[in-house]
């Protein structure tokens, strides 16, 4: 039949994608994400319990933690999808979609940073420092306006790249669950990829996968990000040239793409020196100080993230289409 040879992936991910940019995290539901953090949570005090403390012990519980957490958190999507197939296509597709628009974060990114952008413009500094502490892991209460504003502007670029780009990547290469592979990856990073006492040893892998995946759509990101901010009539020559020349300045391998391609499309300066738990952390700026940053540079910042993730969803579903074609 016609329907056993249709390829599903690309309309599920094509309006799970509407559906989150129409309405974005559906509150009240219970998210996915939710669910791959209480696996996070288990296997870590399981395997902290088997595995003796120190270096060796720490690195093998966070290893097997972090398989664990995969295998679970990829093989219920998969068998669940087998079952919603097997009982009715569009059942399953249904099921596919939804989880398609759950996993995607665009329309969430743009609602949370422009509540920041609202609270800015009412000129309330400490409604402005606690809306903007929701979206940023760095201390707040020493930033002045223009710090808060750039702070929702980096928090968007580097979320275009982990939050929306990688994401679609994922969700084209195995449907819903390639998306909760990756997003079981990149819990395990925000949860315990810490360089602390606690997570030193433990979270080293789970670090260093959520790298390794996000290798490639990182530069991808930033790339697309450039066309975007040509598309949208921002300064797409000069976030080409900032890109280039600054993409590597992060500590992370994959951070500073989004960034650099955001402040060269804006004009701005981003970056910099950062408070994080009372410590002050030097970090080089990224970008040229053209101008001023402003906060209408919120919602440009979103505007050419949503580009960059129309231009993703293009780019991804044209090789997904290419491949089937070929083989």
């Amino acid at each position: 039949m016609l329907i056993e040879t249709f390829d599903h992936i690309v309309p599920a991910v094509l309006l799970g994608g509407i559906l989150d940019l129409v309405f974005g995290d559906p509150h009240g539901l219970y998210h996915p994400v939710q669910l791959i953090g209480k696996f996070i949570t288990f296997f870590e005090k399981l395997f902290r319990k088997i595995f003796p403390s120190g270096k060796t012990g720490e690195r093998t519980a966070g290893v097997l933690t972090a398989l664990c957490v995969m295998a679970v958190s990829t093989l219920i999507p998969v068998v669940l999808l087998k079952l919603f197939y097997h009982v009715n296509f569009w059942l399953g597709f249904a099921v596919e979609t939804f989880w398609c628009y759950q996993i995607l974060a665009a329309r969430s990114l743009r609602d949370e940073s422009m509540k920041v952008y609202r609270e800015v413009k009412t000129g309330d500094l400490g409604k402005a420092r606690r809306a903007v502490s929701m979206i940023v892991g760095r201390d707040t209460e020493r930033l002045d306006m223009t710090g808060v504003t750039k702070a929702a502007v980096e928090t968007v670029a580097e979320n275009a790249s982990d939050g929306v780009v990688a994401p679609l990547i994922f969700l084209m290469i195995g449907g819903a669950a390639g998306g909760f592979f990756y997003k079981s990856v990149n819990t395990m990073d925000s949860m315990i990829g810490y360089v602390n006492d606690r997570y030193r040893w433990f979270g080293t892998f789970a670090a260093r996968l959520d790298d390794v995946l996000n290798f490639i759509p990182a530069r991808i990101s930033g790339l697309l990000m450039v066309l975007a901010a040509q598309i949208c009539g921002n300064d797409g020559k000069n976030a080409m040239k900032i890109f280039k020349r600054d993409r590597r300045k992060h500590a992370s391998p994959n951070s500073a793409h989004t960034e650099a391609a955001m402040a060269g499309a804006l004009d701005i300066r981003l970056a910099g020196d950062a408070w994080y738990f009372g410590e002050l952390h030097r970090k080089p700026y990224i970008g040229d100080p053209i101008r001023e940053i402003v906060p209408e540079d919120i919602p440009r910042a979103n505007r050419i993230m949503y580009g960059t993730a129309v231009l993703a969803f293009l780019l991804s579903a044209a090789v997904r289409v290419l491949i089937l074609v070929l083989v």
